[in-house]
C-alpha cells in the first residue's frame, strides 16, 4: 500500500515538496459566507422576499431561522473543514435586542457584538458587506445610483455605517476586514441615460470612502447583469475597475460568477496583480448565468488557484466564497464548496511552477506541454488525505456521516 512518504518521493522527482505544499495550504485563509446557511434571509425579516436580482432556489428542510441556529450550523460545518478559515457577513445579519432595532443607515458596531464574540472564541477574522438589496428602499433596484436624493443618501449613510462596523471588526479581532460594496442597480430595458446613473454612483462612492479606517480593506464588485436588470448594470466591470484604479486604497473585487460565461476570471488575476497589491475574490460556480452554484473542483476553479499560487499571491488574493443553494443540505454545501477551493489550491501547490515558467521563457513548449500533462496523474488525493489528517479531519466521504447525523438530530426538528 502506498504511503505518504512514497508519495512525497514521487512528487520530489518533479521538484515538488508535498510536505511544504500542505503546510502552505494550512495557512491560506478561506472566508466562508454566512448566507449559505439561511438562503440570504438575514435577521431583519426572516420571512421577507429577496430583491435586487438575488434568488435562491430549492426548499431543503432545516434552514437556519435565527442567529443561534446559524452559528450552530456554521460551527458544525467548520468542524469538518480543515485549514484556516474566516467568516463573511452581510449587514442584514445584524443581531438586535428588542430595544436595539435600527434601519440599515443607523447600524452600529454593537449590533454585531455577538458576531465578534463568536469569532473571538474560534479565532476567526470577519469580512463584511453592506446589504443594498431586500429592503423597501431597494425595491426598484436603485440604491447608490438613484435619482431620488433622499433614497441615495440613505444608502450612502448605510455604506458609511458599514465601513465603521468593518473597522470595529478589524480592531476587535486583530486582523483586516475586507468591506465589499456590491449594488444591484440597473435597468431591465435599454436605458435612455447610461452616464447619469454612473456619475451618481461615483459621487456616492466618493462620499462612502471619504474617510480612511484602520484595518479595513475596501473593495467594489462588478456584475454583468442581474435578474430583472438584464439590459444595464450601473456597476459594470469597466466602471468599478476604473474607480479602483483611480482611488487609492479601494480595490476591485473579482467574482467569477459576475462575468460573461466565456470570460475567465483566472486570466484577470495576473492582470490585476500588475497594478494592485490586493485582489479580493469571490469564488462561485455560475451555470449559464450568475446562479451561485456550490463551488466544484472544476477546471476554472483550478485555474484560479493556479494563478494565485504560481504568482506567489497567497497574501495578495483575499479568497472568499459566494454561493447559496437551497436544494441540498446547506451544511454539506458549505463543506463541499470550501473543501473544493482548498483542493484546487493544493492542486496548484503541487505543480512544478518554477520549472514550468522557465520552460515557457526558454521556448521549450513541447516539454512544457508534456510536463503539465504528466503532473495531472500524480496522486494528489493522497496528499489531500494527509492534509486532512494533519487537521484531524476526515478526508473522504466519512464527513458526510456527521452531516447526516446532524440533520437527523438537529435540522429535522426545525
Amino acid at each position: 500500500m502506498i504511503n505518504f512518504e512514497s508519495v512525497c518521493e514521487l512528487y520530489g522527482k518533479y521538484g515538488i515538496d508535498a510536505k511544504k505544499a500542505i503546510e502552505k495550504l494550512n495557512n491560506i485563509p478561506i472566508s466562508i459566507h454566512c448566507w449559505q446557511g439561511d438562503d440570504v434571509n438575514g435577521f431583519e425579516n426572516v420571512n421577507g422576499e429577496l430583491s435586487g436580482g438575488i434568488q435562491t432556489t430549492g426548499n431543503y428542510p432545516g434552514k437556519a431561522r435565527n442567529p443561534e441556529e446559524l452559528m450552530a450550523d456554521f460551527d458544525k460545518a467548520m468542524s469538518l473543514i480543515p485549514g484556516k478559515k474566516r467568516i463573511n457577513l452581510h449587514a442584514c445579519y445584524a443581531i438586535f435586542e428588542d430595544s436595539q432595532k435600527a434601519d440599515r443607515d443607523a447600524l452600529e458596531p454593537n449590533h454585531f457584538a455577538k458576531w465578534v464574540e463568536f469569532a473571538k472564541e474560534r479565532g476567526l477574522g470577519i469580512d463584511f458587506n453592506p446589504t443594498f438589496f431586500s429592503h423597501p428602499l431597494a425595491a426598484d433596484s436603485l440604491t447608490l445610483s438613484s435619482p431620488d436624493e433622499e433614497k441615495r443618501n440613505f444608502w450612502i449613510r448605510h455604506g458609511i455605517a458599514c465601513r465603521k462596523i468593518a473597522a470595529y471588526f478589524a480592531k476587535e479581532l486583530g486582523t483586516h476586514c475586507t468591506c465589499n460594496v456590491w449594488i444591484p442597480d440597473g435597468y431591465k430595458d435599454v436605458p435612455a441615460d447610461r452616464v447619469g446613473p454612473r456619475m451618481r454612483l461615483k459621487d456616492s462612492l466618493d462620499k462612502i470612502f471619504a474617510e480612511k479606517y484602520e484595518g479595513v480593506i475596501d473593495s467594489v464588485e462588478s456584475k454583468v447583469f442581474g435578474i430583472g436588470l438584464e439590459s444595464y448594470t450601473v456597476g459594470s466591470n469597466e466602471f468599478y475597475l476604473g474607480y479602483a484604479a483611480t482611488h487609492k486604497d479601494v480595490f476591485f473585487l473579482l467574482d467569477n460568477g459576475h462575468f460573461h460565461p466565456l470570460e475567465y476570471v483566472s486570466d484577470k488575476i495576473p492582470s490585476l496583480l500588475c497594478y494592485f497589491d490586493k485582489i479580493p475574490l469571490h469564488v462561485t460556480r455560475g451555470v449559464r448565468w450568475d446562479s451561485d452554484h456550490v463551488v466544484s473542483l472544476d477546471d476554472e476553479t483550478k485555474e484560479i488557484a493556479k494563478e494565485i499560487v504560481r504568482n506567489n499571491a497567497e497574501d495578495k488574493v483575499l479568497i472568499g466564497l459566494d454561493f447559496f443553494d437551497a436544494s441540498i443540505n446547506r451544511l454539506a454545501a458549505w463543506i463541499i464548496g470550501t473543501r473544493n477551493m482548498q483542493k484546487a489550491l493544493l492542486y496548484a501547490l503541487l505543480m512544478p511552477n518554477d520549472r514550468m515558467k522557465k520552460l515557457q521563457d526558454n521556448g521549450e513548449f513541447t516539454e512544457l506541454f508534456m510536463l503539465s500533462e504528466e503532473v495531472k496523474t500524480l496522486p494528489f488525493g493522497l496528499v489531500w488525505d494527509e492534509f486532512c489528517k494533519m487537521n484531524n479531519m476526515p478526508s473522504d466521504e466519512k464527513w458526510y456521516d456527521e452531516v447526516k447525523k446532524y440533520e437527523q438530530e438537529v435540522l429535522s426538528k426545525r
